[in-house]
Order: structure tokens, then sequence, then C-alpha cells
């Protein structure tokens, strides 16, 4: 493995870690938090492995799309793209506070 792939590697880990620990605080866990490095900690792995099977990087943060680029290097993608949707930036349509975000103050994404 390489210095960048390590690299990559320990911080989906830091993600993963990130996320376990904040879930399991036992005094109001920030879920919103856990969603975010959880979908961090996929994403890294999976441009590490694009980068292990010699592809290009894109600065994409759609899971689907990596997905679908570790498909075209071969490699079977963490989940289909409509599960891979679900953790991604405008894959769901989640409340935002009060004021942000224009009309109905909700955003897509997590």
């Amino acid at each position: 493995m390489n210095e960048t792939i390590r690299e990559w590697v320990a911080k989906a880990e830091g993600d993963f870690h990130t996320a376990g620990r904040e879930l399991a605080a036992a005094e109001s866990p920030n879920f919103d938090a856990v969603c975010f490095h959880a979908q961090q900690c996929i994403e890294k792995l999976m441009k590490a492995l694009l980068i292990a099977r010699g592809a290009d990087v894109s600065k994409t943060h759609d899971l689907a799309e990596l997905g679908r680029f570790l498909r075209l290097a071969g490699e079977a993608p963490f989940g289909d793209a409509e599960e891979l949707r679900f953790l991604i930036p405008g894959g769901g349509d989640f409340p935002l506070p009060r004021g942000v975000g224009g009309p109905g103050d909700r955003r897509p994404g997590l």
C-alpha cells in the first residue's frame, strides 16, 4: 500500500472512530455528525480503493458516482447507487435550522 492510500485509509479510520464516539455519547449524541462522518469514512475508503486500482480520484463527494468509478475499475462498490445515495449530499431531504436554506428551510442531503 503506498503512502497516499495509507493517508486516505487513516483519515477514513479517523472518521469511523469519530462517528462511533459520537454515536456512543451517553448524553446528547449528535446524529448529524454521526451521519457526516460515516459518509466521509465511506467516501475516503472508496477513493483509497480507486487509487489502489490506478484510477484518478474525482473531487466529488457523490458516493454513487464513486461507486460507478469503482465498477469501471473492476471493483464491486460498497452498495448499489440507491443505497449509496442515502448517504450523499443531495440524497435525501433533511431539515435545516430556521432561516437557512430558503423556502421551507429544508435542504437536500446530509
